[in-house]
Parts: C-alpha cells; sequence; structure tokens
C-alpha cells in the first residue's frame, strides 16, 4: 500500500508543549492511517547546506538546536530508533537520478524533526532518517528532489518536509493566539487555492505570484520542504491544518496523494 507524503509546520518549538490545534491534528492523521510505516524520511530546514546529507545514526537522539525557552522543552526527548540500512535506500535511489548524498553517523534529529513526530508517532517506535535541505535548490530544484524520492511511498516509507508555511520572525507576536498579521491569511489562502488545483507553474512562481511572498518568506528555507513533500506526492493536495501561532506563523499541514 502506498504512503502519501506529508509537509508539517512545525512552527515554534514550544509546539512540543503547546500542541494548540496542531498537535491533535497530527496525532488523528497518523491514527486514521491504521498502520505505521516501516520507516520515515523527514525533510527540515533546520539542517541545511550546499548539497545533500543524510543521518545515519542507529539511534537517534533529539537535539535542542534552540535558546531562551523554557526549561521543560529541554528534558524532551525522542530516541527513536534510526535505520542506516533506510538511509543507503535513499542514497542509492538518489544516485540513480544522478543526485549525491553524503553520509552522517553523528547529526541528531532537530526540532523540525522531533517536534511533529511526538505527535505523529508517540510511541517513538519507526525508525527515522533525516535528510538535509540542499539550499543549492530553489522550488523547481526541491521538487525534482521529490520526485526521485517518490518511489519510497511504494516501500512504506513515509516521507515529511517539515518546515513552515509562513515564517517571518520579526512578526512573531506573543502570546500564541496573538491577532493574526495581515499578509498571513493571503498567503494561506494562495497556496490552498494552488495545491488543490495542482498547479504547479504558480507554485514554482511563487516569489511572483503569491501575495506577500516576501514577507511571508525574508528567506525560503522553511518553505522549500513542501516542495519535497509535493513532488514525491500524488497530484491531490488535502488541507490537515489551517492555524496561525504567534500572529505570523501559518501552521498548515498537507498531504499529497494520488
Amino acid at each position: 500500500m502506498r504512503w502519501p507524503t506529508l509537509f508539517v509546520s512545525h512552527g515554534s518549538p514550544m509546539l512540543a508543549v503547546e500542541p494548540g490545534l496542531t498537535g491533535p491534528a497530527l496525532a488523528d492523521w497518523s491514527i486514521a492511517q491504521g498502520r505505521k510505516p516501516r520507516g520515515i524520511l523527514v525533510v527540515s530546514p533546520h539542517w541545511m547546506g550546499e548539497g545533500l546529507a543524510l543521518s545515519t545514526r542507529d539511534q537517534q537522539v533529539a537535539w535542542h538546536d534552540f535558546g531562551g525557552f523554557p526549561p521543560e522543552l529541554y528534558t524532551l526527548q525522542y530516541a527513536a530508533p534510526g535505520s542506516p540500512e533506510l538511509a543507503a535506500r535513499v542514497q542509492a535511489l538518489l544516485a540513480g537520478s544522478g543526485i549525491a548524498a553524503d553520509r552522517d553517523p553523528r547529526r541528531p534529529l532537530d526540532h523540525g524533526a522531533w517536534v511533529p513526530l511526538r505527535y505523529l508517532y508517540p510511541d517513538v517506535d519507526v525508525p527515522v532518517v533525516q535528510l538535509s535541505l540542499d539550499m543549492g535548490r530553489d522550488a523547481a530544484g526541491q521538487l525534482a528532489l521529490g520526485r526521485a524520492l517518490a518511489p519510497l511511498r511504494d516501500e512504506d516509507i513515509l516521507i515529511i518536509g517539515s518546515g513552515s508555511l509562513t515564517h517571518n520572525l520579526r512578526h512573531v507576536r506573543m502570546p500564541q493566539n496573538a491577532p493574526v498579521v495581515p499578509y498571513v491569511p493571503a498567503f494561506q489562502d494562495w497556496y490552498a487555492q494552488h495545491l488543490a488545483e495542482h498547479d504547479v507553474p504558480a507554485l514554482l512562481d511563487w516569489q511572483a505570484q503569491a501575495p506577500g511572498a516576501m514577507q511571508a518568506h525574508p528567506h525560503d528555507d522553511h518553505l522549500m520542504p513542501l516542495y519535497v513533500a509535493l513532488g514525491a506526492g500524488g497530484a491531490s493536495a488535502k488541507r490537515l491544518i489551517d492555524e496561525v501561532s504567534y500572529g505570523a506563523l501559518a501552521m498548515d499541514a498537507y498531504q499529497f496523494d494520488d
């Protein structure tokens, strides 16, 4: 049975202790699948650079790659199994498409990976491999990368792109339910429409066409995992979450299936 792919917005690290609507929605999605994948491949903007790398740890550990948050956050763990075998399969699959990927046996899971996984798979029993985000790729390049990864869906592997539909930290406001910055809903609506229509040309031209694009993403790193998930998934997009945290962080999540 083929798995869909997911794009999730991981928002602030506080999502780990302030689930809002997002945490329960991710948990409900996982339960609704009626099964667990054999493994998970997750792409997060908190591990990025030129080129690609794969985590090859036998045992994963949560990296608290943030500062200035409540002490309780630093006690949380997500000690999922790793899977050097899955990492090797991904590396071989990418090589078949002419894409090189290094292996990193020390890289832990950053919060872009482990925070949403705490809700998706709280039993911490599904092997996880993290793939870095190649910042040498634009949206079209990330889409092509996703397409190269698509065969994993038929191998009982769940592919997750973790980022944020909007990500301008200068506009973040307290508390979690602060009034929403005006450009955020317009940006959300544009993506909801064009993902539903599978309008790939418009989606690739998001910087010119999406309203408030430069406000929503002064840097595009948190949006690019969406394109990996879109490329690996099918043409049918289902919006799972419509929430905004701290006034400026759109928490939208999408399932991509055939």
